[in-house]
């Protein structure tokens, strides 16, 4: 979105605000992959309708409880199909972020390293420590201390820990 909004933006991209309607508008007017749905079908029930779009100039307001009802089910159907469609894909992430992670175990006692929060520079250290777990909260939560400093303590969580192994000779 944020690319949408930089190019309809003018060069020094001072009135980015004055296009977030526009970039709303094709959000929400768009298919999502996620839902293979377009949003404002789900909201309103219909097709938006584009500037480009025939207008009629005849209006009939009146209501009619049979539109009604198929409308509520049209709107049904639709949002359990995005529901369906968002599960399934969820499925699908998951199983290819899981293809190539593995899932260490860590027990009381073992040396890691803690993945650096800021990295600023290219050759900033990216891991700190030694440390040694020393206690588990739960199985991917642990307390480490640093082996150097030992009043030093950190809560972390396997996703930022990196296992040291002692080089056997």
């Amino acid at each position: 979105m944020d690319a949408k909004i930089a190019a309809l933006s003018n060069l020094r991209k001072t009135d980015w605000d004055d296009q977030l309607p526009f970039v709303t508008f094709n959000y929400n007017a768009s298919i999502h992959s996620s839902t293979k749905q377009v949003p404002f079908e789900m909201m309103y029930g219909r097709s938006p309708v584009l500037p480009f779009d025939y207008q009629d100039t005849n209006v009939n307001i009146s209501y009619d409880s049979e539109h009604a009802k198929k409308l509520s089910q049209f709107l049904s159907k639709l949002n359990e199909q995005a529901r369906i469609n968002i599960i399934k894909n969820q499925e699908r992430y998951k199983q290819r972020y899981d293809m190539n992670r593995s899932d260490p175990t860590y027990n009381i006692g073992d040396l890691v390293l803690v993945k650096t929060i800021n990295i600023r520079y290219k050759f900033d250290v990216r891991y700190e420590g030694p440390f040694r777990i020393i206690q588990t909260i739960t199985p991917k939560t642990f307390i480490v201390q640093h082996v150097k400093k030992p009043t030093l303590y950190r809560q972390v969580t396997t996703d930022v820990l990196l296992p040291i192994f002692k080089r056997i000779y």
